[in-house]
């Protein structure tokens, strides 16, 4: 009569069992995502405010403890406060007029038209472009020469060869260029936001709305947009914290001129820190957007969470 042996069951090792548990597996998971952000944003983070408080130069690497002075002297310097209103007006005037290109956009997808798929996979475009390419091409679209605008104007009978615009060296119209162009970066951006929050809402309340004599801007305004503000607020975070930091298009575009009036503070902190090698004040100038940024993402977040109660 044959034995049938009993199988052997192994035993399960230590690092098998912990990986079973959830909270495990999930501070594992997670570790490369932490280590990342530590290495790359915490650590520059402690050096900026390192050289921040003290006297150190390319020139001068000794590291001399200095206190706020740095900060108190760029505060007085007239120079960074008109930076720091242009940072404002730059960040703000560019989400605004991304905001109000992408709101549009969305609803101009939303409608059925020949091509329509094309151009959502086009509208992209802006946003997948190399930032220095795209900056160029738009430099010589503001050229004060070749100016293809110009051009158009004058063709137009709008303004004269004389009276042409001159973009890039008008201090008002080089900061309104800066602006065109980095919500031109980013109306693509809120148009995918726009139009997920739009078809997220329920067709029955667009129904209802409708049959109850609502007409487009009611619904626009009294439904629609309420119902998306939080996700349009997450966005528009995003679209701040980017463009705050950004000195691509300004170094790129006008190097913070005519006379000052595109400077912003990234731009500042880059040529007074890397450039003129003066390390502590350009980072003491960096600094000042952490402030200013945590008040308006607190200020954001609080807004949505009212808003989902």
């Amino acid at each position: 009569m044959a034995v049938i042996a009993e199988p052997v069951t192994k035993p399960v090792s230590r690092l098998h069992f912990m990986l079973d548990r959830r909270e495990v597996l999930e501070n594992i998971l997670i570790a490369p995502a932490i280590i990342y952000v530590l290495l790359l944003v915490g650590l520059p983070l402690l050096l900026a405010m390192y050289y921040s408080v003290s006297a150190y130069t390319i020139y001068n690497p000794t590291w001399q403890f200095v206190g706020l002075a740095n900060f108190t002297q760029i505060i007085d310097n007239p120079n960074f406060l008109q930076t720091l209103g242009n940072t404002f007006i730059f960040t703000f005037g560019s989400q605004l007029l991304g905001l109000v290109l992408g709101k549009f956009g969305a609803f101009l997808l939303l409608r059925p038209f020949p091509g329509r798929k094309i151009v959502r996979a086009l509208i992209i475009l802006p946003f997948a472009v190399p930032v220095a390419l795209a900056t160029i091409a738009w430099q010589w679209m503001f050229d004060s020469l070749y100016s293809v605008i110009n051009w158009t104007l004058i063709a137009a009978s709008i303004v004269t060869r004389e009276d042409a615009p001159n973009w890039l060296g008008n201090p008002y119209l080089a900061m309104l260029c800066v602006i065109i162009i980095n919500a031109w970066r980013f109306f693509p951006f809120a148009i995918v936001i726009f139009l997920a929050g739009i078809t997220a809402i329920p067709q029955d309340i667009i129904d209802a709305a409708t049959v109850d004599g609502a007409g487009f801007w009611r619904r626009n305004y009294q439904i629609i947009l309420p119902m998306i503000l939080p996700i349009v607020a997450i966005g528009l975070i995003f679209g701040i914290v980017f463009t705050f930091t950004d000195l691509s298009i300004v170094f790129l575009l006008t190097m913070g001129g005519p006379v000052g009036a595109t400077s912003v503070l990234g731009f500042a902190g880059f040529q007074t820190g890397i450039v003129s090698g003066d390390v502590s004040h350009g980072a003491a100038i960096s600094l000042f957007m952490l402030p200013v940024l945590l008040v308006v993402v607190i200020i954001t977040l609080r807004f949505i969470r009212r808003r989902e109660i």
